[in-house]
């Protein structure tokens, strides 16, 4: 199923905490209902916009990517659901396959796709949550503007809205104007 927002507003806080926890109703009802792994699909949007025909783009590609993995590696898709919404493009997968593997593909996939460090592929199993990239020994992510942990930059605010936009908006365009 695929819903369409408006697009290019910015959104508020209270917006994004709502849809946060709407997300993880939603997850946890694919958990309950498949008992099989999930995986969740955001982009990193710094700043208020979080809904753009860039971010659509990017997150187009970052679907279609997903996709390919599945269908490469030959994993069961029992359901697929994205959500086009103001507050950011969201995706679901469940995959009957063991949630390790499933991360451990989804995070090579950020770390060596040029778009991938503006994409937050989440694994959950139903019996253990989340499977973090610690659990498989990889590296924390880095910050888009520098090469410190990105966590502590993005807390602390370190750099300025527009630097971290600009390192956004270099990757996307990085990518589509390749040809």
């Amino acid at each position: 199923m695929t819903l369409l927002a408006s697009a290019g507003m910015a959104v508020s806080l209270d917006a994004l905490l709502a849809a946060k926890d709407r997300r993880a109703a939603y997850q946890a009802d694919w958990l309950a209902r498949y008992q099989q792994p999930i995986i969740s699909l955001t982009l990193v949007t710094p700043g208020a916009v979080k809904d753009s025909a860039r971010y659509r783009n990017t997150m187009g590609v970052a679907l279609q990517v997903g996709d390919q993995m599945l269908w490469r590696h030959r994993w069961k898709v029992l359901d697929r659901q994205v959500q086009w919404l103001s507050t950011g493009a969201e995706a679901l997968w469940c995959v009957a396959h063991p949630a390790v593997e499933i991360k451990a593909q989804c995070a090579e996939i950020e770390r060596t796709h040029p778009l991938g460090r503006l994409w937050d592929f989440d694994v959950f199993c139903p019996e253990n949550g989340q499977v973090g990239r610690h659990s498989l020994d990889l590296n924390t992510r880095r910050c888009l503007v520098c090469d410190q942990l990105a966590h502590g930059c993005a807390r602390s605010r370190c750099h300025p809205i527009e630097d971290v936009l600009a390192r956004v908006d270099k990757l996307i365009d990085g990518w589509f104007v390749r040809d």
